[in-house]
């Protein structure tokens, strides 16, 4: 088995940006929990991990709200002129 590192999880984190919502989200939420296990390791960075571990977290919700704003709401929010009531 091939150990994951932080690299790793930062190519997730980009490769995410580019995917649909579930595979995006699946994507971070391993790339968390690789994140994690990592955190038992003596040789990895724990400053830079913290910092990916907000990152991944952040992303996370930012991907699972994306929906949320392409789906119309905005609009309601901001009606055009020939929308107002």
């Amino acid at each position: 088995m091939t150990e994951t590192t932080l690299t790793d999880v930062e190519r997730a984190l980009d490769r995410a940006a580019d995917l649909e919502t579930e595979e995006a989200v699946s994507v971070l939420r391993t790339a968390r929990q690789d994140l994690q296990d990592l955190g038992n390791d003596a040789d990895v960075d724990e400053e830079r991990r913290r910092e990916l571990e907000t990152d991944l977290e952040q992303r996370i919700r930012a991907v699972e709200e994306r929906d949320a704003y392409d789906g119309g709401l905005g609009s309601s929010m901001n009606p055009t002129e020939d929308d107002a009531p």
